[in-house]
């Protein structure tokens, strides 16, 4: 069985200015800089060093001792809360789809729990280098500790959000994912030459991760997602040059999808695939001439559509393969759109404060991470993480 979705999930959810956190929601933890207090009725209880959630009262009695059953409870409730119908169905669809097997070759394992394949840019990025501290039942992410070095400093983004406090079970995250990445430096140069490209994040996947390697963790294509989130880098290097964009963006997302063959061939079957948000909208690209900003917004939507038709193609042709798209422009242009809604002064601050939508002048802030992180839970949960 073979299936494709493409979601964008707008949820609300974020305290109101940060005043009080709401129920199940996060009110403390190490690096948590949010609010500590909780809605009438419930009660910030210690979950780990990293999460405190509040509960309602008349639970918290056994929270402590269920640490996991109440995160799981958490989660579930502010799915059922904030989901709108159409993340029912598709929740249903990700489990169907998880029961589709293949006849071709695929990777055989022996632990338990879930495992996620992370590739990406910054936008993803935790540190994690791949020969270091592997993920275990103890330490979700491995190395470094969570929640890594993301793109706004020691503070969570939407994969550690994602995996760790809005999962139903245990999953273990290896996130290749590297700061300023493009899809090949050969096609577009990043701006070091260090950088690791999606090429070679997916290499190194492939010499340490995949079946058979020294660092092969025993994941199965029943039981991993692989995720891919980048584009950003290679679009914001390039829309501006001569030349038939539309042509460029398919020569990007062939290497892509060379890639995801490359994932394929040695087990792979799950793909989430999330798309390039709105970053003509960034307080960067806000400093820059209309015209700018039109014509990148131009080939980003060019981008995702072809993304989203590649996908459904890869799906058609392989397998056994499931791929679902998460549409991040619907996310964050909700936000920006009707910012106070979502606890955020306006769409175009940055810094470090908790009510704003970009951390810098180029990457989304954590409020906005936690919302693309309840998407991608409301898409994948139960299945997958």
């Amino acid at each position: 069985m073979k299936r494709h979705t493409l979601f964008g999930i707008v949820l609300s959810g974020l305290p109101s200015a940060w005043a009080q956190a709401s129920v199940w929601g996060q009110c403390g933890g190490i690096n948590w800089t949010g609010s500590t207090s909780c809605v009438s009725g419930s009660t910030c209880v210690y979950q780990n060093d990293w999460y405190s959630q509040c509960l309602p009262s008349s639970t918290t009695a056994t929270s402590t001792s269920k640490t996991s059953s109440s995160t799981s409870k958490a989660s579930s409730s502010t799915s059922k809360s904030s989901s709108t119908s159409s993340t029912s169905k598709t929740s249903s669809s990700t489990s169907k789809a998880s029961s589709s097997t293949s006849s071709a070759p695929t990777a055989s394992g022996t632990s338990t729990g879930k495992y996620w394949f992370s590739f990406g840019d910054s936008y993803t990025q935790t540190g994690f280098t791949v020969t270091g501290e592997q993920p275990s039942s103890s330490n979700a992410f491995g190395n470094p500790t969570y929640p890594g070095y993301t793109a706004c400093g020691s503070v969570p983004n939407w994969i550690d959000y994602a995996a760790t406090t809005l999962n139903s079970t245990l999953v273990k995250v290896y996130n290749h994912a590297y700061g300023g990445a493009t899809i090949d430096a050969t096609l577009v140069v990043p701006y070091s030459s260090s950088v690791l490209s999606l090429g070679d994040q997916v290499n190194n996947f492939l010499t340490y991760n995949a079946p058979g390697k020294t660092y092969y963790p025993g994941w199965s294509s029943s039981n991993a997602i692989f995720s891919i989130w980048v584009g950003i880098n290679d679009i914001g290097n390039s829309y501006y040059l001569s030349g038939d964009r539309s042509a460029f963006d398919t020569t990007l997302l062939n290497r892509y999808f060379e890639l995801v063959t490359s994932l394929y061939n040695v087990g792979a079957r799950h793909f989430l695939f999330l798309t390039v948000p709105p970053i003509e909208r960034s307080p960067l690209m806000l400093a820059q001439a209309d015209s700018a900003r039109a014509a990148e917004k131009v080939v980003i939507a060019d981008y995702n559509s072809q993304l989203a038709s590649m996908a459904a193609s890869f799906a058609s042709s392989h397998s056994g393969v499931t791929t679902q798209i998460f549409d991040t422009q619907v996310t964050v242009n909700a936000m920006l759109d009707n910012p106070t809604a979502y606890g955020l002064t306006d769409a175009t601050s940055y810094g470090s404060s908790t009510t704003v939508a970009w951390c810098n002048d180029y990457h989304i802030s954590p409020p906005v991470h936690l919302q693309i992180a309840k998407g991608v839970a409301a898409l994948i949960k139960g299945t997958y993480i």
